[in-house]
């Protein structure tokens, strides 16, 4: 009899144990998708204090084709994670690249877009011919990427340079060129473009589809350029891509019929046409 019942109790737990995991899975009638609100043209916030850029339409585009009934909600980037695990809300599209580091806490979605990395400048500073202007380098080419950087190293030297606070382009800061330059870290990218137009530092490191957007906006015209090489791959990533807990299969399946649907139509490049004047489908 205490046989029966502690299989019987054994099959009770496994069931209700199944139960949660499935329940768990379950994709929320309403997808709450964090953005940061903070980082132009991927994602602003509007002067009436609505959500506005690249990727709130993207999102909204991607949702309606996997037929998901979605809203974005503001989140200062250094919370995004946290606030995903905590189930503050189900998912992230703030502009966050895949990379091995960020797959050991979330999984991430199909890549919605790729986009390279590099410097812009004082248009009227010394940094402004930098060598290697527009040539793209790949991190997984050792050797090439090294010998880019070693180029450009000595114009660096000394120099401050600002990125955003943990992000990839911190990561790139402190493998390649810590005691080169100095570092300073800010807590949204707007804060950097207005230390640069400011000449308060003398470069920044970011995505380029916004450090392009940056130069073409009238305050920043006259004096932030791009310059140098351009980098992607290794510690830069793999694509930007929607971040999501861990374990949400069913959740990431829609979400990724969604960003194939886009690509497939031809609205994924429509909208960054749109909002970057570049074409940032992603390839292979």
């Amino acid at each position: 009899m205490r046989i029966r019942s502690a299989l019987a109790l054994l099959l009770s737990l496994a069931l209700g144990t199944a139960g949660a995991a499935r329940a768990d899975d379950a994709v929320p009638a309403t997808v709450r998708i964090a953005t940061e609100g903070a980082y132009a043209p991927y994602n602003f916030t509007k002067p009436d204090g609505t959500l506005d850029g690249y990727e709130i339409e993207l999102g909204r585009e991607i949702c309606a084709r996997a037929k998901l009934k979605c809203e974005f909600v503001a989140q200062d980037w250094d919370g995004v994670v946290p606030g995903l695990n905590a189930k503050k809300f189900d998912a992230i599209m703030s502009g966050m690249t895949i990379t091995d580091a960020r797959l050991k806490v979330v999984d991430f979605t199909k890549p919605y877009s790729g986009d390279s990395s590099g410097f812009a400048v004082d248009r009227n500073g010394p940094l402004a011919k930098l060598p290697l202007g527009g040539q793209k380098f790949s991190l997984a080419d050792e050797a090439e990427a090294q010998k880019a950087l070693d180029t450009i190293k000595p114009l660096l030297k000394g120099k401050t340079v600002g990125v955003q606070v943990s992000t990839i382009h911190a990561a790139f800061m402190d493998k390649y060129l810590k005691g080169t330059i100095e570092v300073r870290e800010y807590k949204t990218t707007e804060q950097h473009d207005l230390d640069l137009a400011a000449g308060r530092i003398d470069a920044i490191f970011a995505n380029d589809a916004p450090l392009r957007a940056t130069a073409e906006k009238p305050e920043f015209a006259d004096t932030v350029v791009l310059a140098g090489p351009r980098f992607r791959g290794g510690i830069l990533g793999r694509g930007v891509a929607m971040g999501l807990r861990k374990g949400e299969a069913k959740l990431k399946a829609r979400l990724d019929e969604g960003i194939d649907a886009v690509v497939a139509d031809g609205t994924l490049k429509k909208l960054s046409l749109k909002w970057f004047k570049a074409d940032l489908t992603p390839q292979g």
